[in-house]
């Protein structure tokens, strides 16, 4: 039988102005870096992807090397896509990048031209598309002159194989450089990607006024710090978790008691605002108003489902605000 969307799902969902362009992305956005490789069950992401629509969320987010292995989410993605919701193309956001490690050899890497254009058309094979929707500079190359790579993302976007160009990891004297290169070009760079959670704050020492400044929208990745902020490590590390997995960026070496501590506590506030660790932590991310989605990742259903639900209660008061911040020092 073939997956119908729900037709409620636009009314389940808060849309966000990506910076000061037409395009608006959901409050909450799935990432398939981790779950939708070929080592995880092909089922389960299915029914993710298939929930994730049906609660509003039309962005999901990809790169040339997510798995494992490299290349495999994408692949996989792209049979589901072809399979169920190519009849929704035009209501979804899909994204990609380069700019890690694909392939041997001196082209499969970085930020050249070379790279990034071969990149993308592998991309678009293995997905099914003739389009993405954004396609991102997955980080800034220190030896490729930077008018080489935005000149890329240029002519991608002027192919029409990309409708919209995005940045990852970039600093803010970067960006400024990117955008006076990329005016010039005429193609404006609407999104930068930067990793952001209450364990990882880096983005708020000048990376959020530039963006605001310059009219970026801003999609944060690992909003939950690879589960810490889920609470689901409190009592030791489950089995299937990031951490359990030795594949996973997470390793539980990383798990400190200071964290633990910290999660505990803000499960108390969590309780008060009657959300979960989870949701919590997201809606602190999305209190500001230049951060347009939060990308998450999931590994169920379940977790789909609460996370999208982070949309019911996104205010914070004063009080609960400085108790976050006593907590987090």
């Amino acid at each position: 039988m073939s997956y119908k969307a729900d037709k409620s799902r636009y009314d389940k969902m808060i849309f966000r102005r990506c910076g000061s362009s037409g395009l608006k992305l959901p409050a909450v956005s799935l990432g398939l870096w981790h779950n939708f490789g070929n080592v995880d069950d092909q089922e389960i992401a299915k029914k993710i992807i298939f929930k994730a629509f049906d609660l509003g969320i039309t962005h999901f987010d990809l790169a040339n090397n997510y798995g494992p292995p490299p290349g495999s989410a994408e692949s996989n993605f792209g049979k589901i896509f072809k399979a169920d919701l190519k009849k929704y193309r035009d209501e979804l956001i899909i994204s990609t990048k380069a700019g890690y490690t694909m392939w041997d050899g001196p082209y499969g890497d970085w930020g050249s031209r070379k790279y990034l254009i071969a990149s993308l058309d592998q991309s678009l094979k293995r997905m099914g598309l003739d389009y993405v929707d954004i396609f991102y500079h997955h980080r800034p190359d220190p030896e490729t002159p930077l008018e080489e790579t935005m000149g890329a993302l240029d002519h991608i976007v002027r192919q029409g194989k990309a409708l919209y160009i995005g940045i990852s990891k970039y600093s803010p004297v970067q960006i400024d450089a990117v955008l006076k290169i990329l005016k010039e070009l005429g193609t404006p760079c609407i999104i930068h990607q930067p990793s952001y959670n209450m364990f990882n704050r880096q983005i708020e020492n000048g990376l959020l006024d530039k963006l605001k400044e310059k009219g970026m929208g801003c999609i944060t990745f690992s909003p939950l710090a690879q589960g810490m902020l889920s609470g689901k490590y409190l009592k030791g590390i489950p089995k299937g978790s990031r951490a359990s997995k030795p594949h996973g960026f997470l390793k539980p070496e990383q798990i400190i008691e200071d964290k633990i501590r910290k999660v505990k506590l803000l499960g108390q506030i969590a309780e008060q605002r009657d959300q979960s660790i989870s949701q919590l932590a997201l809606a602190w991310i999305l209190r500001h108003e230049t951060i347009t989605s939060v990308l998450v990742g999931a590994s169920s259903v379940k977790q789909i489902k609460e996370n999208a639900a982070v949309i019911n209660n996104l205010s914070f008061s004063k009080e609960e605000l400085d108790k976050i911040e006593e907590i987090l020092k």
